[in-house]
Parts: structure tokens; sequence; C-alpha cells
């Protein structure tokens, strides 16, 4: 029985935070080292355009990015791991589901109405942003996305392009489904109500890199006793935090204390601050050996790119053929 393919990306628009890590990276690497899959993962190259990065940051943040998912544990012997710019099929696809996909579906979607909302410009990059999603995944038969329900949406969409496609054209793609995935809910540490992000600004998230000194600063200013009680969201964020990151007995010992409401505030900061800097002490090493030697990492995405190209070329050729172009 061949294995189920799963197809996932992530943007290069800052360095990754704990945020990403909880989110998807560690989920990313359990599914790699299970075995049980073909998968491919990406650096979200064209998708970041359109953000606000310049030509010369991007370029150097797409490195970083390759070189901290590399750091994190992602192996390029037992998955496909690229940038989504080296394979310019998946540009071409998009026109193709450009062709067959009704304009309405993407007004609505909510990804678009989120960032226009929050005064990101309203460009046609941003319109079709779902659909060059769908021909990431489609263009290597994806079976599988692992996803969050907040992120089942996209892969809705994907699934009803595949469907659009075979209806016109030739039943061809595969009909993609959500690999729901139970991911740890990380808010900012300065708004606790809102989910961590970089565009919140730095004190919101931990980065992976950060060194202990900076985790120490931002953790300390983390926000804690909002409401009091359990229903301090701040609070239990970092409590939460200390379960991912931090040892049982003192995740245990800091919960029942802010359930009974003995709990020291200044102590769990220093301990969930120590937890942070000591699980990515080794990300720390291996991304800064990795940064030191640029020509070795731009080989590994070449080689990551020339893994992925056949395939991409295989499917855009049958396509083609059954659109009328070649």
């Amino acid at each position: 029985m061949s294995k189920k393919t799963i197809v996932s990306g992530i943007q290069p628009t800052g360095n990754l935070h704990i945020g990403n890590y909880l989110g998807a990276i560690q989920n990313w690497i359990n599914l790699q080292n299970s075995g049980d899959y073909e998968i491919y993962l990406f650096v979200a190259s064209l998708h970041s355009l359109t953000g606000k990065l310049t030509a010369e940051k991007m370029r150097d943040q797409i490195e970083i990015t390759f070189a901290e998912l590399l750091a994190c544990g992602l192996d390029p012997k037992k998955i496909t791991l690229f940038v989504q710019s080296d394979v310019p099929e998946h540009a071409e696809l998009a026109w193709y589901f450009n062709c067959v996909t009704p304009v309405n579906e993407l007004f609505r979607m909510t990804q678009y109405k989120d960032k226009t909302e929050d005064g990101q410009s309203p460009t046609t990059g941003l319109l079709t942003y779902p659909i060059l999603q769908a021909a990431d995944i489609l263009i290597y038969q994806g079976d599988l996305v692992p996803v969050g329900v907040d992120q089942v949406q996209h892969v809705e969409l994907t699934r009803d392009i595949a469907r659009w496609f075979n209806n016109k054209y030739n039943k061809y793609f595969t009909e993609t489904k959500p690999l729901l995935t139970d991911i740890p809910k990380v808010m900012s540490l300065l708004i606790p109500d809102k989910k961590m992000s970089k565009s919140l600004g730095a004190g919101h998230c931990v980065e992976l890199a950060d060194d202990p000194e900076v985790i120490e600063q931002k953790i300390k200013k983390a926000v804690t006793a909002t409401a009091g009680g359990e229903k301090s969201p701040g609070a239990m964020n970092l409590i939460n935090l200390l379960h991912e990151f931090g040892d049982k007995a003192n995740y245990k010992f800091f919960k029942d204390a802010e359930h009974d409401g003995t709990i020291r505030y200044g102590d769990l900061k220093k301990e969930l601050s120590h937890s942070i800097s000591e699980y990515f002490k080794d990300f720390r090493k291996t991304r800064a050996d990795l940064l030191k030697n640029r020509t070795q990492l731009r080989k590994i995405m070449s080689d990551g790119a020339g893994k992925a190209r056949p395939v991409a070329r295989k499917t855009l050729g049958e396509v083609r053929k059954m659109v009328g172009v070649s």
C-alpha cells in the first residue's frame, strides 16, 4: 500500500517563534519520524510577497527560515524540504486553477477578510492566495494537509478547486482532506486574548533563536494576573507553555498554585524562561552553524528543489495536455 502524501509550508516573514513550533513544526517532525507518509514541506516564498519585506530582506529571511526548519529537526533525507519559488511549476498550476475558480469563493475566505480589515492592502495576490495554496498541495497530489480547526476552510477550497478542475477537464486531482491536529493555543505574552504573532511586535512572542537573556526579559514582561484565579488568560498561557517545554512536576506545581491562589508569578516566569532556553539550546547552536555556511545551506535548498521539481513537472505536463496548451 502506497503512503499518503502530506503537503504543508510556512512563510519566511520573520524568525520562527514558539507559536510556529507548537502550532506546526513539532507536528511535522512527528509525522516525518513516523515514516508513514510521503511529505513535502516548503518555505512559502511566493506567498510572503503579499507582505512588506524588501527584496534584500526576503532573500535573507528565506535562508534563515530554511536553516531554522533544519535546526528544529526536519530532515531532508526523510522528507522533501524546499523553497516554493525554486519550483516555478507551483505558480503555473495556480494560473490554471484561477481559470476554474469562481471569484465569489475567494471574497468569502476568512483570511482575506481578516487581513484587509486589519489594514493590509487588498491586492489581487492576497485575494488569490488560496488558489496558490491549492496549487502547492495538488501539484504533489496531496492527500492530507495538517491543520488546526481554524484553517480547515483553505483545505475545503483546495478540495473544491480539484473538483472544479476535474469536472471541466478530467478526473485527475486528489480531493485533499485536512489532517486535523490538536494544536496548543499559544497566545501573545502582552495581549493574552490574541494569538501569538510576529505582526503584533517583538515583545509579544518568544523566538526560537532568542538568547536566554532575551527570553528572560520577554517572559518577565508577560502579562499574568489580568482577571485573577484560573480565569487569568495571561497566567494560564504561561502555565500552558511550561507544560509544553518544562518539567511535568513543575508544571503541576504551578498549575495547582494558580488554582488555589498561592502562585508566585515571578517564580513561574523564572522557571518558564529557563525551560524554554534549555529546550532550544541545541536549536540555537545548529542554527548558528548553518547560517555560518550559507553555501552549504543553499546546496541543501537546491537539493530539495531537485527532489520536488520532477514530481511537479510530471503533474504540470499532464495538466497542460488536459487544458489544451500542450
